[in-house]
């Protein structure tokens, strides 16, 4: 299956019929199928790949177009794909979780490339790196 994979989240409809046939999700930080173009077609194959940029939109705006999606088509997964440590995608991580607490769940992915490498990251990771206290708890307990 082929689909387009140079499409932006916010310029697509959220009942597209491309989303409403495929039902997978993926959200991919621009620089990644730059930067990474092999790992980013790995990923996308057989998802409706579509790019968001946090330098460009606001992580609000951008949580609201996915929940949008999610209240009109039963998706199967969300997988998020983001280089690490970025300051501007790892909001991206944190949208996908806090849309998902909003409307009651759904199948998430939350992947990383480091070091020319994907990285599956846990969403309890994901939640964690929003509490700053808690990293330093962490961080502090002896071992």
């Amino acid at each position: 299956m082929e689909y387009p994979v140079y499409r932006r989240l916010m310029t697509v409809n959220v009942a597209s019929r491309t989303i409403r046939r495929v039902r997978k999700l993926l959200l991919y930080g621009t620089c990644v199928r730059d930067e990474y173009p092999e790992l980013f077609e790995s990923v996308a194959r057989d998802r409706v790949s579509l790019a968001v940029c946090l330098e460009d939109e606001h992580m609000n705006t951008v949580a609201l177009k996915l929940a949008s999606i999610l209240a009109r088509v039963p998706l199967d997964e969300v997988v998020v794909l983001t280089v690490d440590g970025s300051p501007h995608c790892i909001q991206l991580h944190m949208l996908v979780e806090e849309v998902s607490k909003i409307i009651g769940g759904f199948k998430r992915v939350h992947l990383v490339v480091e070091n020319g490498k994907l990285i599956e990251i846990p969403e309890e990771c994901v939640k964690i790196c929003r509490y700053l206290t808690k990293i330093k708890r962490m961080l502090t307990k002896p071992f």
